[in-house]
């Protein structure tokens, strides 16, 4: 077989490769467009709802004062840091 052939054969097979790898991108582009209905979309959802696994009411209620109780004490200190700086920024360049 002469050198003009193992390129042709070579090219060819690139060329094959290729068109696979196009139509390969084309079905999984396909794919992604595939719509779902409603109704499968809210199937699935129930489904991977089932899978969560929920808070007891104790769990629950634990979890809420903790967030109330950091809430208002974060909101207490920048309150705090508010009321300080306004003070200090007047006592620095006076009432007006």
């Amino acid at each position: 077989m002469n050198r003009q052939m193992k390129r042709m054969q070579r090219r060819q097979g690139a060329i094959e490769r290729a068109q696979a790898a196009t139509t390969t991108r084309r079905a999984a582009a396909q794919e992604k467009r595939k719509k779902t209905s409603a109704r499968q979309f809210l199937r699935e959802v129930r489904q991977e709802l089932k899978k969560v696994n929920w808070p007891t009411r104790q769990e629950l209620v634990a979890y809420t004062l903790v967030v109330l109780v950091s809430v208002t004490v974060l909101t207490s200190f920048v309150f705090g840091l508010d009321f300080v700086f306004s003070k200090a920024i007047l006592k620095i360049f006076g009432n007006g």
